[in-house]
């Protein structure tokens, strides 16, 4: 009987032009007006083309908008138009790039561009071509029962298998290996195809393979995958088996590893149609967005609100790294980086809003520096940076970062008056101990800072937990100027030196003061004689 359409997350309905019931069988396959033998015979590459070629026609005429690589930010300029031209080649391609760049994500997006079905011989273990059966399983299956061979189908989903190379990796698993269970169950020599175990790369056929850290390969690995990407062959145990597999080859790569002299195979590299480049986010505007888009910071519990500066903050310390002679250059700062940040500075937001029974979750720049376990875990340092220690280059950049979005939104604030107040004497500490109320009770007491939040948008009636952060950013960033000290509790004071200065200026007052008492003391005891 008919089988219905499988589900598949990338496509959970089909189009409107496959029905909804697939073919169950071999003879309903041929007398299917959808699924010719011309249809599904095409190979891997030809599907994707044509599959691409029908979305940028779309795109031309307005039809289908959507962007051809989902949920990818900043590469529409650089990255994708070079996978588009492979795509249009037939080639087989690799992403170079450093940790972080989305090449994983690019590559399991390659799968939107498949059918969203196709059938294949039931049981066989490397789905074949019911028109065109390879293995020996589906051709013995095709022959004994003719048109009542059953067929089965698979979803985008199924025809995507991904390896992370590592140096353990042997041909078994890439290829395959000989079976002697099947062997002495089917008293079959071991010579016989029927007693083959096959590997990822056999199972991926009429599908995508992808290799992740391709240079992480053993080199007769490498070898075997030449053979497959120009011949075709697999040879298993010193047994050579022609398996003429259809699958497009994808990688992804560190281009100092990849570059390196004798990490590649030269053939294989040679065989490559493509080395498409990837980078991180070109500008801050780009990085927010990926952040917005992957962070998890609606928690559901709470009503969860994040500034645009605290985003541009923690956007800035990926920036600010990447920038920084103490952090190794050759590993990147992945993006992930703004990401858990993000993720860790909403839930210590969450966690004083449960403690203090607040509703408004509301991200501050102290809560950044809870993160700090998610930063060191990103970045890799280099000989200074580990001297000084992971801690202490962190906090330098996100002090730097915080500085950076500081003078973009203060950079015309006159903030003499609380400066000031600071040198007066005045103290006051941020804490999570305290809830947004009594630490606005506290900040309230320095003199003209609230005025000088508008250029934040703040406004004298929004919720306490606004003004709080909002204020502390104001503290942060003068604190990044170095025209207050603050202490690793979150107290802040005046800057030692203008302490000083501003003491021994009262010191000379009092003693002017003093003088001039005495000068008048002096005048009227000789006014009595």
């Amino acid at each position: 009987m008919p089988q219905t359409m499988p589900q598949s997350r990338t496509a959970s309905t089909p189009p409107a032009s496959l029905p909804a019931t697939f073919p169950a069988t071999l003879k309903e396959l041929r007398a299917s007006q959808q699924f010719t033998e011309a249809y599904v015979s095409r190979s891997v590459k030809d599907e994707l083309r044509a599959n691409l070629i029908r979305r940028l026609q779309d795109q031309a005429s307005a039809k289908n908008q959507d962007p051809i690589f989902p949920g990818i930010i900043g590469f529409d300029d650089t990255v994708v138009p070079q996978i588009i031209n492979a795509i249009l080649s037939r080639q087989n391609f690799i992403l170079l790039g450093l940790r972080g760049q989305a090449k994983s994500r690019i590559l399991r997006a390659l799968t939107g561009l498949l059918d969203p079905v196709a059938p294949y011989v039931a049981g066989s273990e490397i789905r074949d071509n019911p028109y065109r059966p390879i293995s020996k399983y589906a051709r013995d299956l095709i022959a004994e029962r003719g048109d009542a061979t059953p067929i089965a189908w698979m979803t985008r989903d199924d025809r995507y298998v991904e390896k992370l190379a590592t140096p353990d990796v042997t041909v078994a698993d890439l290829i395959g290996d000989l079976d002697p269970i099947k062997a002495a169950r089917s008293g079959s020599d071991l010579s016989n195809e029927l007693t083959m175990h096959y590997g990822l790369l056999p199972r991926a056929n009429r599908g995508i393979f992808a290799v992740n850290e391709l240079p992480d390969l053993a080199g007769k690995i490498q070898v075997a995958l030449f053979n497959i990407m120009q011949e075709g062959d697999v040879q298993i145990k010193g047994y050579p088996v022609r398996l003429e597999l259809d699958v497009a080859l994808v990688f992804s790569a560190n281009p100092e590893d990849y570059t390196a002299r004798g990490k590649i195979v030269t053939p294989l590299k040679d065989r490559m149609g493509s080395e498409i480049r990837t980078h991180y986010p070109q500008n801050v505007a780009e990085g927010i967005a990926i952040t917005r888009q992957e962070s998890w910071s609606d928690r559901g519990c709470l009503t969860t609100e994040v500034p645009d500066y605290i985003y541009e903050i923690i956007e800035q310390i990926a920036f600010v790294a990447r920038e920084d002679k103490k952090v190794d250059k050759r590993s990147g700062v992945s993006q992930r980086l703004p990401i858990s940040t993000m993720e860790l500075a909403v839930s210590n937001a969450e966690r004083r809003a449960l403690l203090h029974d607040e509703s408004l979750a509301f991200p501050r720049v102290g809560d950044i520096y809870t993160a700090l376990p998610g930063i060191t875990g990103k970045i890799e340092l280099e000989y200074e940076g580990e001297m000084k220690g992971a801690d202490v280059v962190v906090r330098e950049i996100i002090r730097t970062a915080i500085l950076r979005v500081y003078d973009q939104y203060f950079a015309e604030t006159n903030t003499q008056q609380i400066e000031q107040w600071f040198n007066l004497g005045g103290t006051v500490k941020i804490e999570d101990t305290q809830s947004a109320k009594a630490t606005l009770a506290e900040l309230e007491q320095i003199q003209g800072l609230f005025e000088k939040l508008s250029p934040l948008g703040i406004r004298e009636k929004d919720e306490p937990e606004k003004i709080v952060a909002a204020a502390e950013f104001l503290l942060e960033g003068l604190y990044s100027h170095k025209k207050l000290s603050r202490n690793e509790e979150r107290g802040f004071t005046a800057q030692e030196r203008a302490q000083r200065t501003a003491e021994r200026g009262q010191e000379r007052r009092d003693e002017a003061r003093e003088y001039e008492q005495w000068q008048q003391r002096r005048s009227s005891k000789r006014g009595f004689n």
